[in-house]
């Protein structure tokens, strides 16, 4: 069996110790995902795993099998930047760049946990859809970390998308 990443379909490792991490950028040359504490605490490496965000340093490719993988070069269409891309280069979303990727991959997530109404640990009201709420997103992005301090212009760059795709 093989992994759809970004749409191709990939042969697993000979190695079922290999993480998911590892194959994209070593074996794939897929270098958008980034590993920054390689311990899944910083979001850096945050791929999409049907839909879901995942940390790629903690899963091993092997838990990828059959399931589809997207990585921060699969979100945009042809020369089009996909929505998150571009409201973070309008909000100022990043400075140094590093851990954009992972932000952006979790964000997209984010907005698709948002749609289908899942609540998180500050939703008021479990019994009814989340709000689209500054504090919201803080929340749900608490695992993605910006060493430069950027998160200001995540967040308005999470919010802006929001607003367009609710509109």
């Amino acid at each position: 069996m093989a992994i759809s990443i970004n749409g191709r379909d990939v042969a697993l490792p000979d190695d079922p110790r290999v993480s998911l991490a590892d194959l994209l950028r070593d074996d794939l040359h897929l270098t958008g995902t980034k590993i920054g504490c390689n311990q899944g605490g910083c979001g850096a490496c945050t791929v999409l795993l049907d839909g879901a965000r995942v940390l790629s340093c903690l899963t091993l490719a092997v838990q990828a099998e059959g399931r589809r993988v997207t990585t921060i070069e699969g979100l945009a269409e042809a020369d089009q930047l996909h929505p998150l891309q571009a409201a973070f280069i309008a909000q100022d979303g990043f400075q140094c760049g590093y851990c954009t990727p992972g932000q952006i991959c979790a964000a997209e997530a984010l907005l698709r946990e948002l749609a289908e109404g899942l609540p998180s640990y500050v939703t008021a009201d479990i019994t009814a859809p989340a709000p689209l709420s500054a504090e919201e997103i803080r929340e749900r992005m608490s695992g993605n970390l910006c060493r430069c301090g950027a998160h200001p212009g995540i967040v308005a760059a999470i919010l802006q998308v929001a607003e367009e795709r609710a509109a």
